[in-house]
C-alpha cells in the first residue's frame, strides 16, 4: 500500500516556522529568504487541505491542526537526523563539537582538554558555551555537558559529578586586620557575584549569618571572571566543587569556612542515544569520566 505523504521538501520549513512562531526567524535558521520559508508553508497547507498557521499582519499562530503536526514533523525530523547520524558514524567528520556553559569550559574543561588531544590527536575538539540546552540536531552537536536535574526527554543523560556551594577567596583575605576567619566576618569583604541560582542570600540564610547585605558587590555574567577576580583578591565568590577544584588544589583560592550549601542539580552528560556509536562521541564520554575517576593509589 503507497504511503500518503505530504511534500517532503516543505517540511523543514513548517517545523522550522511552526519552533519559533516566525516565518523570519524560520528563515534566518535556514538561511533561506522569507518568501521561501512562506510558499513551502503554502504548498503543504494545500496538500493538506487545512490550515496549519493563523496569520495577521504581525504575528502567525499554530492552528488546532497545526500545533499536533508540528509536534509529529518535529519527531519524525529528529529520527530521521539521528538514523542518518548512526548510518553515517564509520564517515563522520572528525570534528567533534561540544556545549557547555561558559562555567565549565573556562573552569573545568579547557584546563584539561590538553589531555583529550594528546590520546586521540585525529580528533578536533569545538567548545560552545551557553547556557541555553541544546538542540543537537539543528544546532550541530555531538555532545554535551549540562548542570540540572538530568531529565532531557530523548536523551542519554549520565550523571557526572554532584556539586557543593561555598566560599572561596585569595589567601590574601586570611590576613591582616579583616582577616576571614568566621562567615561574619563577610561584612568586611566584597562578595562577588555571578548568575548562579545559589546565591549569596541563600548561602548566607544556610549559615545563619546575619548583618551581611547579600546583594552588594561586584557581578559579573561569566563565572570564570568572577573566580578570577576572587584569585586576585577582589573579594570572595561562592566556589562550586569541580569548577574550584583546580584553583583550591595550586592554592590561588582557599576555603575560609568549612560550611558547604549542597546544590539540588549535577554535572550530566547527555547526548542523541545513537550517538554513542561514532568513535569521537565514545572517546570523549569515556574521557570524562575517566577525569572524574579519582587517582589511583
Amino acid at each position: 500500500m503507497a504511503r500518503k505523504l505530504p511534500p517532503l521538501h516543505a517540511l523543514p520549513s513548517f517545523e522550522a516556522a511552526a519552533r519559533h512562531l516566525s516565518f523570519s526567524r524560520a528563515a534566518q535558521e535556514l538561511n533561506v529568504t522569507h518568501g521561501a520559508i512562506s510558499r513551502a508553508i503554502k504548498t503543504l497547507e494545500d496538500r493538506l487541505g487545512v490550515l496549519l498557521f493563523e496569520r495577521t499582519s504581525r504575528t502567525v499562530r499554530l492552528t488546532t491542526v497545526g500545533a499536533p503536526y508540528a509536534r509529529a514533523v518535529r519527531d519524525v525530523l529528529d529520527q530521521l537526523g539521528v538514523a542518518t547520524a548512526a548510518a553515517t558514524a564509520h564517515q563522520s567528520s572528525s570534528t567533534l563539537n561540544v556545549s557547555t556553559s561558559d562555567g565549565f569550559a573556562g573552569r573545568w574543561l579547557v584546563p584539561r582538554l590538553y589531555r583529550f588531544h594528546r590520546a586521540n590527536g585525529d580528533i578536533d575538539v569545538r567548545v560552545s558555551t551557553t547556557g541555553r540546552l541544546t538542540n543537537f540536531l539543528g544546532d550541530g552537536i555531538d555532545i554535551a555537558v549540562r548542570y540540572g536535574g538530568g531529565t532531557y526527554p530523548g536523551l542519554t543523560s549520565e550523571f557526572l559529578m554532584g556539586e557543593e556551594v561555598f566560599p572561596v577567596c585569595s589567601p590574601k583575605l586570611l590576613e591582616g586586620a579583616h582577616a576571614l576567619r568566621r562567615p561574619e566576618d563577610l561584612r568586611h569583604h566584597t562578595l562577588i557575584h555571578d548568575g548562579f541560582p545559589i546565591n549569596w542570600a541563600s548561602w548566607l540564610a544556610s549559615a545563619g549569618v546575619e548583618g551581611v547585605d547579600p546583594h552588594s558587590g561586584l557581578t559579573f555574567d561569566s563565572y570564570s571572571f568572577a573566580v578570577e577576580s576572587a584569585a586576585q583578591g577582589e573579594g570572595v565568590v561562592l566556589g562550586r566543587t569541580m569548577l574550584v577544584a583546580a584553583d583550591l588544589a595550586a592554592g590561588r583560592l582557599v576555603r575560609p569556612f568549612g560550611h558547604a550549601l549542597k546544590s539540588l542539580s549535577s554535572f550530566y552528560v547527555v547526548y542523541p542515544p545513537d550517538a554513542i556509536r561514532q568513535r569521537k562521541v565514545k572517546a570523549f564520554r569515556d574521557w570524562l569520566f575517566a577525569e572524574m575517576a579519582p587517582p589511583s593509589a
